[in-house]
């Protein structure tokens, strides 16, 4: 394959205004060109999903099928590719190589392929709540995972940056110090995914269903369970309090701490558009 190949008008998007991003974006074909040759790959047409990243089907010289993964810098994903060491292939993609200068994962390819979300949703609880529990190690010291509370801080720095913004004041001042107080390190904080949903998990061979695109920190495991919330939008609000109460059981967490985290989450991360607080936000508020 060539490796002058488009560049998909979101990823242009996210790049945009970022120096590091601009960069990294600009030199994408060379790398992608010295990757290929370092695992002395064969890829095919990047596949068309994904928004801060650019991924390969790739075949290796003995014939193994992989996959090629080229990741924008972001703070949050800086961590994938040890998170995927750690796990070794635990209810995750394996980690095949790595190559840190170029922000480049040589990852296991997953076959079929198909997202979870092919399957009813009180079914994806029930998955995802048996990878996560999987996932929910404590990685011994010294590691580089930073904790929870830095991108929290991150976020909420970010935040404030558009007060003049907020539809309103006190929810989202009351969602910013929820998440600070939740993020605090605890003696029971484990290594984190931060964004599992279905789909980040695909149907594989070596197992049934397995995660990709981890973004690990450190911290409380009931913040691991807001992003699948966010994925089952209609269901969560028909019926905040149930669906919380069903994951919660499955992960065995605190369905009280998920209400809290989730309000907290979803009144103070930062966003491109800020909206009025909806009725579910409300409910579930403190």
């Amino acid at each position: 394959m060539s490796e002058s190949f488009d560049i998909p008008p979101h990823l242009a998007k996210m790049c945009a205004g970022h120096p590091d991003r601009e960069r990294w974006l600009a030199e994408l074909p060379e790398a992608v060109a010295a990757c290929r040759r370092r695992w002395s790959l064969e890829l095919g047409k990047p596949y068309e999903f994904g928004i801060c990243s650019r991924v390969f089907p790739a075949r290796r010289a003995d014939g193994t099928r992989a996959v090629l993964k080229m990741s924008m810098p972001h703070m949050e994903g800086a961590d994938e590719g040890a998170a995927l060491e750690f796990w070794n292939g635990n209810g995750t993609v394996r980690l095949i190589g790595a190559d840190a200068s170029r922000h480049a994962l040589l990852l296991e390819r997953c076959e079929p392929g198909t997202s979870l979300r092919a399957i009813p949703e009180p079914e994806q609880d029930v998955v995802l709540a048996g990878l996560l529990k999987r996932l929910w190690c404590v990685p011994a010291e010294p590691h580089p995972f930073r904790h929870l509370s830095v991108m929290i801080r991150h976020w909420n720095e970010s935040t404030r940056r558009d007060e003049a913004k907020w539809p309103d004041r006190s929810l989202i001042e009351t969602g910013l110090r929820m998440m600070e107080e939740l993020a605090r390190p605890a003696p029971t904080d484990v290594l984190l995914a931060t964004d599992l949903h279905a789909g980040n998990i695909l149907a594989a061979q070596r197992e049934p269903w397995l995660a990709i695109d981890p973004k690990p920190f450190v911290g409380d495991r009931t913040y691991d369970a807001i992003q699948h919330l966010y994925n089952c939008k209609a269901r969560f609000a028909a019926d905040p309090f149930g669906v919380m109460r069903r994951v919660a059981d499955l992960l065995e967490i605190d369905a009280e701490r998920l209400r809290l985290w989730t309000f907290a989450r979803t009144a103070g991360q930062p966003r491109d558009a800020w909206e009025p607080a909806g009725p579910v936000l409300r409910s579930i508020a403190p």
